[in-house]
């Protein structure tokens, strides 16, 4: 059994911020750009990266979005 591949967390919300990280995914540009050829590992390290970004994200209230 394979494991599945690792989805893209864009969410075509293509802007960067003051700090020059995407409004809509969090990831960096050089995380973007390094995307479509990282490893499935590579790929995992940025979505755990992007976790510890956006701490509020996990404990957000999803009625209030």
């Amino acid at each position: 059994m394979t494991a599945a591949a690792v989805a893209s967390p864009c969410v075509d919300i293509c802007r960067l911020d003051a700090q020059g990280l995407c409004v809509g995914c969090r990831r960096t540009i050089d995380e973007i750009t390094e995307w479509p050829r990282a490893s499935e590992t590579r790929r995992r390290e940025i979505l755990r990266e992007l976790e510890r970004r956006t701490p509020a994200a996990s404990t957000r209230d999803p009625a209030l979005n």
